[in-house]
């Protein structure tokens, strides 16, 4: 498959994750309120989505906590910049199991499992124009933590964002990912032209080397519209290989804590300099306007 250069980009910010990041930079956003201005900042600097999730604003723990969902969305939508809403749904597919000789019972401390409405009760209450649908199960980096995503739980999933009129975006951490993927367009549980999200180098999902990438890239259909992202020092190379490769792009703090080694960034300083590396590819970074009728967004306005 020839490359053909994506020439208008759009940016999206992933602002605070919900991995162990929150004592490692003190710009890693916790309460919703810091939440909202690392989203509404990584607008101005040039993001088009950004995608939230959210913390105990204490600890800075993830949560799943609708209230925490509904005050980091009424701030980002009464803001005077305007931006597309992307939430996560990827909370409540934990699983961490014992020890190898003894995987059962589970281990509560890490375990947060339960079913397709609660993990989608935040959705339902705040609307977003995008949310999250992790497209798979996978080992996910701790020993023996599993990232779970069983095929009836993203069926239901699934059908609830279409029903809700909230655009999936697919994170593809495989190249089976994108085949179930596939098989949900094709059973009408949710429609095409998709949106994917490729995502790189996630310990241990597809590594982050090129071929791999584009592997990936050619196993998303012509009409779906993607983007890609991978981790750390990788964040800002994947950037201009997206973009080269046809893509949109994704950076922030979810996924990279720095400018440079020893140097720790803003999200919106790192919008800023995948603003800068488009440019210099000579592509246009197009708006959240933009963004919605290319993907057919309703814009949702505040309550």
């Amino acid at each position: 498959m020839p490359l053909t250069m994506n020439r208008d980009v759009f940016i999206t910010a992933a602002v605070t994750g919900s991995g162990a990041t929150q004592d490692k930079s003190p710009h890693v956003p916790r309460s919703p309120q810091q939440i909202a201005e690392a989203a509404i900042d990584a607008a101005r600097a040039g993001a088009a989505i950004v995608h939230c999730h959210v913390r105990d604003p204490e600890t800075g723990a993830p949560s799943r906590d609708v209230r925490y969902y509904r005050d980091v969305t009424e701030r980002i939508r009464a803001a005077d910049v305007d931006v597309v809403l992307n939430l996560t749904a990827g909370m409540g597919g934990d699983i961490v199991f014992g020890s190898s000789n003894a995987p059962l019972p589970l281990n509560p401390a890490g375990t947060d499992m339960v079913g397709a409405s609660e993990r989608m009760a935040h959705i339902a209450d705040c609307l977003p124009e995008i949310c999250t649908l992790d497209c798979g199960t996978m080992n996910f980096a701790e020993a023996d933590y599993v990232m779970t995503n069983t095929p009836g739980m993203l069926r239901a999933m699934g059908q609830m964002m279409t029903d809700l009129g909230v655009k999936p975006e697919i994170e593809a951490f495989d190249t089976g990912h994108l085949w179930f993927a596939k098989q949900l367009v094709a059973e009408g549980i949710l429609t095409s032209p998709a949106l994917v999200q490729l995502c790189m180098g996630v310990p241990w999902g597809a590594p982050n080397d090129l071929n791999t990438f584009m592997a990936m890239v050619n196993n998303v259909p012509s009409d779906w519209n993607w983007s890609a992202f991978s981790l750390g020092r990788d964040q800002m190379p994947f950037v201009a290989a997206s973009v080269l490769a046809g893509g949109n792009v994704r950076v922030g703090l979810e996924d990279n804590l720095f400018l440079k080694k020893g140097v720790l960034a803003s999200n919106a300083q790192l919008v800023e300099r995948a603003v800068g590396i488009i440019d210099r590819m000579g592509a246009n970074i197009i708006g959240p306007d933009a963004v919605r009728k290319k993907l057919g967004l309703t814009k949702r306005e505040p309550k």
